[in-house]
């Protein structure tokens, strides 16, 4: 292996902003072929997202084992022959011995510091390759010599990340590695359909179960359709594509991050709770005792393909234990975990932090979050990582690592120890819902919001209607249950090829419309911002729900601008134009499928994955009808807005993924006006009101008999 010796790091990031030639901008295409079966050796042929197109990479014999040496003609000459070839020129390859040091057939987590190196390494050479030819090669490289987990994550945030790869395809990591989204009795049936049936159009859909990993013996099992569906993981896992916290700098410096960690999460765990009420269930129990046997247990019933070996399951009242595994270079115990948390708190009441120069930085009133979540997370840019430690990772490992934390058994972690996969456990929302209540204990100590801060004078909302079409009466919400179906081949490593689809049930809503109605007495056009959000009306008890506790279980819907006309104004908006989601053909999409050709439409199409699925938008309710509440604001746009340009952007779920390349398109606290208790006086909802407020109670009813069939496999949204 060679070795740049004379090209600093750096310099080469500084390469990766030339502009490339036309003929570069050409192997745009060619990177997409990377992810086609990504544990299968290089020189396999590779197909297109339609299976149309085989290409085979003619690659340098020196990027080869000696292994695949000896394999790859006759390999090539059996099953490459009427394949398109791509060049691959051969460079002096990057060091990429730290990356290697991970085996090809191990578990990758970035919540371990260990992974967290190798992948901020490969990240930084990706981003380093001067140009497009560069950067396939060594990329075609690591692909065949690194981890395919460790390759896949480095290479999905380099193409998020880099000017020259804008355009490139970065397809669900579902359709890459499916043994983390479905159940592993799901590849042996795939296997015999497709050796059974030859023609790939005459191959039916494999069922996956609704109710896998758990009987309703096990009561945490009622949101179970919430914690595994696919679009939620799925965001998860995009989520820290663009917002990793171990990366070259540039990266991970973005605007608001830290606060947006914290955002992104709380928003999650709210509409988890949610889903919580609607199947009668409470509110989620903090994980605060470290040494309190966890009474969830989670069986998953996935496969790792890679290393087949089955996910390890944590039987019910486990217990924590200090953790010392030297295979995975970690060792910590739990009381590190509690000082970093006395820590936090203790710079949380006195206002500031200390930087690992020694120096206070303050906790302001509207950047203290931001700080708060880099060094919760831990994130490369957190103000002293040695002294506020690492705590939101180490809870991860040490839940994720729990069934056996001295791997005196061999095992590798859980699913906790995946942000793939974490989201699937119950304790990731306990856990969540103590790290939640860290940022709570800031946002605490800010002075509550005055009447005239949350004015808009001159403006008042005079009512609120949602309207569903079909209903008998408007403000009611109606939710389902629909199938669909995942091409899941390009993660499968078996012959012969062809589609694989994965028929999958989750929960779905009817679109609807939300009608307001404005009144605005100040001369002129003004611009206002609406702001939308759900809440439950009743707690787990039926009583209604304090302001205090309320607040943290406020939802947002949707935020935008809107030119409010002298007058009486009535707003007309679509469900499916919320600023928070992203609809099914970005969730599940066929990469080829109605795809634009160029440009910035090109641009959003493959960039904006992040985000919460459309078809999650609505929390389940009950049949019986959840009692909740529809909140809706409208502020000053001009004390909102964030000068700098949108047009051609990725900012259709700003709320949650924030807008590529740009700052937070929102000047006020994230969560505004939910982030901060009331001002005085204020007991519930209604009385924390302004006159730009408007609060209408509705209805949220579960058809649980209703069960949609799969929409065309071609289709770019939901039929409901």
């Amino acid at each position: 292996m060679h070795a740049i010796a004379c090209l600093s790091v750096a310099v080469l990031a500084s390469l990766a902003l030339v502009v490339p030639s036309t003929e570069a901008q050409a192997n745009v295409a060619q990177l997409q072929y990377l992810f086609d079966r990504p544990s299968e050796p290089i020189f396999l042929p590779k197909e297109s997202d339609r299976g149309d197109k085989k290409v085979v990479f003619d690659v340098p014999r020196e990027y080869l084992t000696d292994r695949q040496k000896k394999l790859s003609t006759q390999v090539i000459n059996r099953f490459g022959e009427k394949a398109e070839r791509i060049s691959v020129r051969k460079i002096t390859l990057p060091d990429l011995s730290i990356p290697g040091q991970l085996d090809r057939r191990a578990q990758f987590s970035l919540f371990l510091p260990e992974h967290r190196k190798l992948a901020s390494r490969l990240i930084n050479i990706f981003m380093g390759m001067r140009n497009l030819d560069d950067f396939l090669s060594a990329a075609v490289y690591a692909r065949s010599h690194l981890n395919p987990y460790l390759f896949v994550y480095a290479y999905s945030v380099a193409l998020l990340h880099r000017d020259d790869t804008r355009n490139a395809h970065l397809p669900p990591l579902a359709e890459l590695f499916p043994e983390k989204y479905v159940n592993g009795d799901l590849f042996a049936r795939a296997r015999e359909e497709t050796n059974t049936v030859l023609d790939p159009q005459q191959r039916l859909p494999i069922i996956i179960p609704k109710d896998y990993t758990a009987s309703d013996l096990e009561e945490e099992h009622k949101v179970a359709y919430f914690r595994e569906d696919l679009g939620i993981n799925l965001h998860h896992w995009h989520w820290h594509l663009v917002y990793p916290f171990d990366a070259p700098i540039e990266i991970v410096r973005k605007d608001r991050r830290g606060e947006l960690f914290y955002y992104m999460h709380q928003q999650v765990l709210a509409r988890y709770n949610m889903e919580r009420f609607s199947n009668g269930l409470q509110r989620v129990k903090r994980l605060i005792d470290l040494r309190e046997p966890i009474a969830e247990g989670y069986f998953p019933k996935l496969d790792s393909l890679v290393s087949s070996r089955v996910w390890p399951a944590r039987a019910s009242n486990t217990r924590l234990s200090d953790i010392s595994r030297d295979g995975d270079q970690i060792k910590f115990d739990l009381q590190d975990i509690e000082r970093w948390r006395d820590r936090i708190y203790e710079a949380i009441h006195s206002g500031a932090v200390t930087t690992d120069q020694g120096r206070r930085q303050n906790l302001t009133e509207f950047g203290g979050v931001d700080v708060l979540g880099n060094i919760i997370e831990s994130s490369i840019i957190s103000p002293n990582r040695a002294l506020y430690g690492d705590m939101h990772n180490f809870g991860h490992i040490a839940i994720a690592f729990s069934h056996d934390p001295d791997n005196r058994h061999l095992e590798s972690f859980g699913v906790m120890g995946d942000s793939t996969t974490a989201m699937r456990d119950p304790v990731f929302y306990r856990w969540h819902a103590f790290v939640d209540d860290i940022f709570q204990e800031h946002k605490r100590t800010l002075p509550a919001y005055t009447q005239q801060q949350l004015d808009f004078p001159g403006v008042q909302v005079k009512g609120l209607e949602v309207n569903t079409p079909g209903a008998r009466r408007p403000n009611e919400f109606f939710t389902f249950l629909q199938q669909n179906d995942m091409d899941l081949s390009r993660g499968l490593d078996f012959t012969p090829r062809g589609p694989v689809f994965a028929r999958f049930t989750h929960l779905q809503h009817r679109p609807f419309t939300y009608k307001i109605t404005v009144e605005n007495n100040a001369p002129g056009q003004r611009m206002g911002y609406v702001r939308i959000f759900l809440g439950p009306k009743f707690d787990e008890r039926g009583t209604p729900m304090l302001f205090r506790d309320q607040r943290t279980f406020m939802v947002e819907l949707d935020k935008f601008p809107i030119n409010l006309s002298q007058r009486t104004n009535t707003i007309e908006r679509r469900s499916t134009m919320s600023s928070v989601t992203i609809p099914f053909e970005r969730t599940f999409r066929n990469l080829d499928q109605n795809r634009p050709g160029a440009g910035d439409q090109l641009e959003q199409f493959n960039f904006c994955g992040c985000g919460w699925p459309q078809h999650m938008l609505i929390p389940r309710g009950s049949p019986q009808g959840l009692q909740a509440q529809l909140f809706v604001m409208i502020t000053d746009y001009s004390q909102d807005k964030v000068d700098q340009p949108l047009e051609g952007m990725c900012n259709d779920a700003s709320s949650y993924c924030g807008v590529r390349g740009q700052r937070y398109p929102d000047l006020r606290p994230m969560g505004f006006p939910f982030d901060r208790s009331a001002r005085q006086g204020v007991d519930q909802l209604r009385s924390f009101l302004t006159r730009n407020m408007f609060i209408q109670d509705v209805v949220i009813k579960f058809q649980g008999d209703r069960v949609e069939a799969p929409a065309s496999r071609n289709a770019t949204t939901f039929n409901g």
